[in-house]
């Protein structure tokens, strides 16, 4: 069962919504920004409205299929760990564009939305928002770059790891942090590279 849920975790992940969304919109969003599939660059390219509904179909298709696994018993411990990692690969690394997905974020708020009841992802929220006021001080009121967002994403979620060690959570999703930390250094690898060399 451990193995089917995570097929169709990572199925669900896989599904490009803004990427799709913006050929509807006549955006290729591979051309847009970095390139990204992702939903911040729909927002960009097609507007607020259209960017919402891709952030909103990229949260729930990490926390839907996680609700549905977690309301059966006999899904429980680290049988949890692949499955709750499933829908962050399969964004990140999409069979749908040739291996070649997004950056992960919504998806992540979607997972850790289901694994904790909303506690984790808004702790992240809140560390987001935190460290991107830290930078705004820094830069004196000017707009962060991109290289700064990512850098502010993977350190973010660095900080919940710490949280959720204190708060003592189970070794099991202390093992789905390590995944999911490690995909979004993976997919912010480009911004982190620029920012530690421009420093």
């Amino acid at each position: 069962m451990t193995i089917v849920w995570t097929v169709c975790a990572f199925l669900s992940g896989s599904f490009m919504f803004s990427y799709w969304l913006g050929l509807i919109a006549q955006k290729n969003l591979k051309t847009v920004g970095d390139g990204n599939p992702g939903a911040l660059n729909l927002w960009k390219a097609a507007g607020y409205k259209i960017g919402v509904v891709g952030i909103i179909l990229d949260f729930l298709k990490g926390y839907l299929i996680l609700l549905f696994v977690l309301g059966n018993e006999r899904i429980q411990g680290y049988s949890m760990i692949s499955i709750a990692l499933a829908p962050i690969i399969g964004h990140a690394f999409s069979p749908f564009l040739k291996g070649k997905g997004g950056k992960a974020i919504a998806v992540t708020f979607g997972v850790w939305s289901a694994l904790s009841s909303f506690e984790v992802s808004l702790a992240f929220a809140v560390v987001l928002a935190i460290l991107l006021s830290a930078i705004k001080v820094i830069n004196r009121g000017k707009s962060t770059s991109t290289e700064a967002d990512g850098l502010q994403v993977v350190v973010g979620f660095l900080l919940v790891g710490i949280y959720l060690y204190m708060r003592d959570y189970s070794s099991a999703i202390l093992w789905v942090w390590l995944g999911n930390f490690l995909l979004l250094a993976y997919t912010h690898r480009l911004e982190l590279t620029v920012y530690l060399k421009r420093r």
